[in-house]
């Protein structure tokens, strides 16, 4: 594994094929973004351009010849949130500005998959009755009408965050990669550190809760918006099962939660995420053993 990722920060021609052969081929797409953003973090985006380039052809040649804009644009993602992590090296910033390629993804999406999502929300409208029982039943038949009006939206809302999660872990394993080379342990400690400002978190949720009832495009914003509240509780659970015994199961647990009851876990790591902001769970002992050795305090 050492000798793969010193191959690939040389930043040769040979790695950007290298880079090139993993982008082409859909299931290694993650390869390619965690190879491309571990040489953009620690070479930076001058020395790492060609390579870079590279392996964006074969992606680019998938989005011209079988409209298939996906695998490019979790590289693009990828390579933009690695510059910024690079720029500000501050995961909160890495965060936020996932919302802004969260949103080109979704118009890019919206141009490319205009059709198939149109007859994706046909077949899904049928079911909103069934889906929601009781509640459905009570809404007026204009609440009803604006409900079909924002389904489409979330639906390219959610894709485009599904291509943003996707970017961030190549993102993520390209900065394990270089703590692993040059830090040792230093991705762990970034990533358990992870904590949105209360003004950030805040506004986050504002925007989840008020985007739909602006406009029925905002809902495309609605699963981004969610997003870093998501990675912000990921990383207090991990912080705080960090070093402790059953911690790996724990996070075991968690993640097989995500997959199998996502509607429930998934708001739960948001509320969590929403806490800690106010709270600060993991500075909570720290604090408290500050001021029981300091009784004055």
């Amino acid at each position: 594994m050492r000798a793969l990722l010193h191959f690939i920060l040389r930043g040769q021609v040979s790695c950007g094929l290298l880079l090139a052969a993993a982008s082409a081929i859909p299931l290694l797409v993650w390869l390619a973004a965690a190879g491309g953003s571990l040489l953009l973090l620690r070479r930076g985006l001058a020395a790492s351009g060609p390579a870079l380039l590279l392996a964006l052809l074969p992606t680019l040649a998938w989005w011209q010849v079988a409209d298939e804009p996906r695998m490019a644009l979790i590289l693009l993602g990828s390579f933009a949130l690695a510059q910024v992590l690079r720029r500000y090296s501050s995961w909160v910033w890495v965060l936020l500005c996932s919302l802004l390629t969260g949103a080109a993804s979704a118009l890019c999406l919206k141009l490319a998959f205009s059709e198939p999502l149109a007859a994706q929300n046909a077949q899904l409208q049928p079911f909103l009755p069934q889906a929601l029982g009781t509640l459905y039943q009570q809404m007026s038949e204009a609440e009803q009408l604006r409900l079909s009006e924002l389904m489409p939206q979330l639906l390219l809302g959610v894709l485009a965050t599904l291509l943003q999660i996707a970017s961030l872990i190549g993102l993520m394993l390209a900065r394990y990669w270089q703590a692993l080379l040059f830090n040792p342990g230093g991705f762990a400690r970034e990533f358990h550190a992870l904590r949105l400002p209360k003004s950030v978190a805040f506004s986050l949720f504002a925007l989840l809760l008020l985007m739909p009832a602006l406009s029925a495009t905002g809902a495309v914003l609605v699963p981004l918006c969610s997003l870093p509240l998501l990675f912000a509780g990921l990383a207090l659970v991990h912080g705080k099962l960090a070093g402790k015994a059953g911690g790996k199961f724990g996070l075991v647990g968690l993640y097989l939660s995500l997959l199998l009851f996502m509607q429930l876990a998934y708001p739960l790591l948001v509320v969590l995420a929403l806490a800690d902001s106010l709270f600060d769970f993991r500075g909570l002992k720290t604090r408290k053993g500050h001021s029981a050795s300091n009784p004055d305090i």
